[in-house]
């Protein structure tokens, strides 16, 4: 009876010294995550300024988020068109640097690093200046466009092309995908190209029937990262495009939900949009898990994801 009331007790010190060792992390998950959700979630049903206490006014942000508001509306159809150009096309063009920097071949690392070396920096406010001065009407790409006797035009406050440019720029940062991808890549054996080689397939068949198949877990794993991340795009619409560029054509969701909250103080109509992000992400993340099925292959369960 001894024996075993002491290794109760002895559990019992195991159990508390592992809350002990995860307090820190739990403590900032508490007061610097879960708190502020809860609090938004609560703003999101007020009318608050930060000047004055909210007023509790029950559904009508939603009411007029949806009924009364075109902005609104404006910036989510923006962003839409921004997700759905500019994930795909990350998506292709780091698959094909990935499929290019797999090959071994003398100094492959050193353009490993060299092509990863601009993803670094990728999201810096710098960049964004930078890119600003390339596509102004005076930039660096009408410049080279001129020694081919084309006329260039301002690709940034053309409401034609302002969208473009920030496609491009999320483009451009392809290198966290495009590792990904390479991992993805190197874990693919070798004996089914082999395999295939014998029976007479091109590289064109290899590519469909071998690494499209065997690459669909990490290609649906950077899907989901990059639609989170481009619904959350801020930094290179505020800074190339101010105000939301021309016409309003890079008004995206996260800038406005920025000016309602920071520069029109309506923070609790800024918290219930901030909400309908989130649910928004979550309704095309849950989407894209159940078509997953009918796509994506892993190579534990013999064939198709269940």
């Amino acid at each position: 009876m001894i024996a075993d009331a002491a290794r109760k007790r002895a559990k019992k010190r195991i159990d508390w010294s592992g809350y002990v060792f995860i307090s820190p992390w739990l403590v900032g998950f508490l007061l610097l995550t879960l708190w502020p959700i809860g609090q938004s979630f609560y703003l999101s049903f007020t009318d608050y300024s930060l000047l004055s206490e909210p007023v509790w006014v029950g559904l009508d942000n939603y009411a007029r988020m949806f009924g009364s508001d075109p902005t609104f509306r404006k910036s989510l159809s923006v962003t839409f068109a921004f997700v759905l150009f500019s994930v795909p096309l990350k998506l292709l063009f780091s698959l094909l640097v990935a499929m290019l920097l797999s090959r071994n071949i003398r100094g492959m690392n050193a353009y490993r690093t060299a092509i990863y070396f601009p993803s670094l920096i990728g999201g810096s406010i710098a960049v964004a200046a930078l890119w600003r001065n390339m596509f102004g009407k005076d930039g660096y790409v009408n410049h080279v466009l001129a020694w081919f006797g084309i006329e260039g035009t301002g690709w940034i406050s053309n409401p034609d092309t302002a969208l473009g440019t920030l496609i491009l720029l999320n483009t451009w940062q392809f290198g966290s995908t495009m590792v990904i991808f390479l991992a993805g890549l190197k874990q693919i054996p070798q004996e089914l190209y082999e395999s295939a080689s014998v029976d007479g397939a091109n590289p064109v068949r290899k590519f469909f029937h071998i690494t499209l198949p065997m690459l669909s877990p990490v290609m649906f794993f950077n899907l989901v990262l990059g639609i989170i991340g481009s619904f959350q795009m801020f930094t290179a619409s505020f800074v190339i495009t101010p105000r939301g560029g021309p016409m309003q054509s890079t008004y995206v969701y996260a800038v406005f939900l920025y000016e309602k909250a920071f520069k029109h103080y309506q923070m609790g109509y800024a918290s219930a949009l901030a909400w309908i992000l989130l649910v928004i992400v979550a309704v095309l993340t849950a989407l894209n898990f159940l078509a997953s099925r009918y796509w994506v292959f892993y190579e534990t369960d013999g064939g198709r994801s269940k």
